[in-house]
């Protein structure tokens, strides 16, 4: 252990908690006591504090205790003359200082300095954030995203564990010029690495750079701007912390087991750029405590394993001392060193198009102002149709354009398009049809510059102005098609070709093709019901952060996720055998109304270790089905209404149980069975056998808004289904009430049918 981390890291500590309570006693002057203290849109609190002492801290003064057991963790700066085991110390002054940093950013936001403006910025995806009522003027100014809320850290989730996302990278300081922060943040985007973003050197940071440069941030292209100070990487601390809480069904206080679940699960690391002061050692050092290595640019000691960090725990890659005959290939070196130093398994899926290329560019949002061209929306037509076919009529790799490019077409306008794959393989299979064209939108949208939405024949694509003078083309859309279905597919799919249709004759005769294909798969799909297959299928992805969850998937229940229905795992297990989607034969009948197989039960204890005894596919009130945290809805039974209210990931108004979702998601998630409580896909709701042993569908009493709005034909099919026309106008949602008495007002008011329903307890 080098004495002089030692000393850095520990002097930077004591430095940052006396800080910590100089401010504290200003506030509590100031502010007094009982003042409310939180981060915004999160269950867990402060979350670091929560998850490392158990303390719920919500008032001011409850910070006077997190500042004591700091000062406890606090040692003395080594002495220059005598050697002493530093590690230990070091690392209990670093979560010192995390609890410190924590603190202060707590106190900011009861100033209302937090998010940190930043004069002229704006989030990917929308305007600038502006809140003349936390303390800002309102200006215009944009604001730094801050802490990441709960929703966002769910919505996270499947990615994180199916490996789309391998992990996240928290960069600290700034690099050495605007290009090498713009190629280092790219080159962790293609590798579908998060990134978050904080600190300065001299009072520049890497969040200017990429300002000035044009990068986009924010949820949507996996880099997220907390602050231009070294405290504000406190926020990246909190979202492992909270994933060990989320995923890992852990509780606030059981500090090693979180730091042991990052260790193992949580695949991140610190890269440090520019001089690194004593602070920054600090939050090193705690850094360090979850097992995240550290990665620096400059001239530091070393600090090599001792078992905390997967490799190394701080590692020097000076940047003159870097291979590489320009800056560019130096900025790639030091990436590639970050991602080997932690082991981070990353997939790439080489793609020969002009711009970068990688999942993290899937939110990326094309606004109308940036558009060179757009197929489909409201003024032009697009469909993409994916049809198996004989190995003799596929030309592997064969791309087509039909008709004309898009050159002669004024900036900012729009055609028609229709986008025919063609594929053959041995193991292709007619159901794997819907399954493979689904990838589509996940596949184009990783290009840089290109925004995908929509499926089938109400696709809608928009490729940016960016994008076109760099080389894009339509071409490259057959491009991307043709290398991710080999790459993913690989095991079904043999050969590949795609036609990109504009000719008008012949986009009309594919589209009517390809609707008629359309309603084939809708009605085969419909006749698909539990009792008509012998097998389920089990879902484990998630059990890299969940370790004692397990998704049961039938043909009438998908994954709580939404991203994983029967014949994705069908398919999944077509393509490896010895994957996460495993066949489970039902065998013997136990309970039919209820949903009790000797199959299911026997996999449910042995997926879950021996945690879960039964699961129950149809019921909420026995044994229900277990869930991570990556769930699209939860629902959750209101004992006084006879019935459950359904609550979107995207909702964060207040319910009638009295919690939020993020509240909510700490009772469903974790690998938890909770009788009453339940995460779900958002479409299990449209099941004949949703929550059936219980009631189904006339039972649900609330629902959040954005619900209604968003599945609005397929609820009112349910509602006519049950045979109530008008049942989703009678089930209340956040505009109506957030509590019990107005929920049970409402439904009088209705005629609700839960009222006249057996009572569910």
């Amino acid at each position: 252990m080098s004495r002089y981390i030692a000393k850095r890291a520990i002097r930077g500590a004591n430095a940052l908690t006396i800080e910590a309570e100089l401010m504290l006693q200003k506030a509590l002057a100031e502010k007094g006591p009982d003042t409310p203290v939180s981060f915004p849109n999160t269950a867990y609190y402060l979350p670091v504090i929560y998850g490392m002492t158990g303390l719920e801290v919500t008032t001011l003064g409850q910070l006077k205790d997190v500042l004591q057991h700091a000062r406890s963790l606090l040692h003395p700066i080594p002495a220059d003359r005598h050697w002493t085991p530093y590690l230990g110390e070091t690392l209990d002054s670093g979560m010192a200082a995390l609890l410190a940093a924590e603190v202060i950013e707590a106190i900011r936001f009861v100033y209302g300095l937090q998010p940190e403006p930043l004069p002229g910025f704006k989030l990917a995806g929308g305007t600038a954030f502006t809140s003349p009522d936390n303390g800002h003027s309102g200006n215009g100014d944009g604001h730094l995203n801050g802490p990441i809320d709960d929703i966002q850290l769910r919505s996270w989730g499947i990615q994180l564990v199916d490996g789309r996302m391998p992990g996240f990278a928290a960069i600290v300081g700034a690099a050495k010029s605007n290009e090498v922060a713009v190629k280092i943040v790219r080159e962790l985007q293609q590798r579908n690495i998060l990134i978050f973003l904080s600190g300065n050197v001299n009072g520049r940071s890497i969040i200017h750079q990429l300002q000035e440069e044009g990068v986009e941030m924010g949820y949507d292209t996996y880099i997220v701007p907390f602050g231009t100070d070294t405290i504000s990487a406190i926020y990246a601390l909190g979202f492992a912390t909270r994933s060990a809480l989320t995923f890992g069904g852990l509780k606030g206080g059981q500090a090693r087991d979180i730091l042991l679940y990052n260790k193992e699960r949580v695949f991140a690391f610190v890269l440090a750029l520019g001089e690194v002061d004593d602070l920054k050692y600090a939050a090193a050092a705690g850094a360090i405590n979850f097992g995240f290595p550290v990665v620096a640019d400059t001239v530091i000691p070393q600090i090599l394993p001792t078992g905390i960090a997967t490799y190394e725990h701080v590692i020097s890659m000076p940047w003159n001392e870097i291979p590489g005959k320009d800056d560019m290939e130096k900025a790639e070196r030091l990436v590639q060193k970050c991602i080997e130093v932690r082991g981070v398994k990353v997939k790439i899926a080489r793609v020969p198009v002009p711009v970068p290329y990688g999942s993290a560019f899937e939110g990326e949002v094309v606004r109308r102002a940036d558009m060179r061209i757009e197929f489909g929306g409201k003024y032009s037509r697009a469909f993409e149709y994916l049809r198996m076919v004989e190995m003799d009529e596929v030309e592997d790799g064969k791309i087509e354009v039909i008709g004309p490019g898009f050159d002669d077409i004024e900036v900012g306008g729009h055609m028609d398009l229709g986008i025919l794959i063609e594929v053959a393989g041995r193991k292709m299979q007619l159901d794997f049809e819907p399954v493979l064209e689904r990838q589509v939108h996940y596949f184009i949208n990783g290009a840089s510059g290109v925004q995908h939405i929509g499926q089938r024949d109400i696709a809608w694509i928009r490729i940016s102005k960016a994008a076109a003078e760099k080389g894009f083309n339509l071409h490259h859309l057959g491009d991307i098609l043709h290398a991710r279905f080999h790459a993913d597919f690989g095991a079904i799919v043999d050969k590949v070709q795609v036609k990109i249709i504009t000719d008008p004759a012949l986009h009309a005769e594919w589209l009517a093709k390809a609707r008629e294909a359309y309603d084939f798969r809708n009605r085969r799909l419909a006749d698909l019901t539990d009792d008509k297959v012998d097998e389920f299928y089990s879902c484990t992805l998630c059990q890299s952060f969940a370790p004692d969850h397990v998704c049961i998937v039938s043909p009438e229940r998908l994954g709580l996720c939404g991203a994983y229905n029967w014949l994705d795992c069908k398919a999944s297990y077509q393509i490896n055998p010895t994957g996460p989607n495993q066949p489970i034969p039902k065998g013997r009948v136990i309970d039919e109304n209820k949903g009790y197989w000797e199959g299911t039960n026997s996999y449910a204890k042995q997926g879950s270790h021996g945690s879960v005894e039964e699961v129950s596919m149809y019921s909420i009130m026995e044994n229900p089905m277990t869930a991570c945290g990556c769930f699209e809805c939860i629902v959750m039974v209101i004992p006084e209404a006879n019935g459950v209210m359904v609550v979107s990931r995207e909702d964060s108004s207040m319910t009638p149980a009295g919690m939020t979702f993020s509240t909510l998601a700490g009772i469903a998630g974790g690998g938890l069975q909770t009788p009453g409580v339940m995460g779900v896909g958002k479409y299990y709701l449209t099941s004949p056998k949703f929550i059936s042993a219980d009631g189904g569908f006339k039972r649900v009493v609330w629902m959040s808004s954005i619900l209604k709005k968003t599945m609005a034909e397929e609820l009112k099919a349910v509602a006519e289904r049950e045979g109530d026309p008008d049942l989703i106008d009678k089930i209340a949602d956040e505009t109506i009430c957030t509590d019990v008495d107005g929920l049970l007002a409402w439904m009088e008011q209705v005629g609700h049918p839960a009222l006249a329903m057996d009572p569910m307890f």
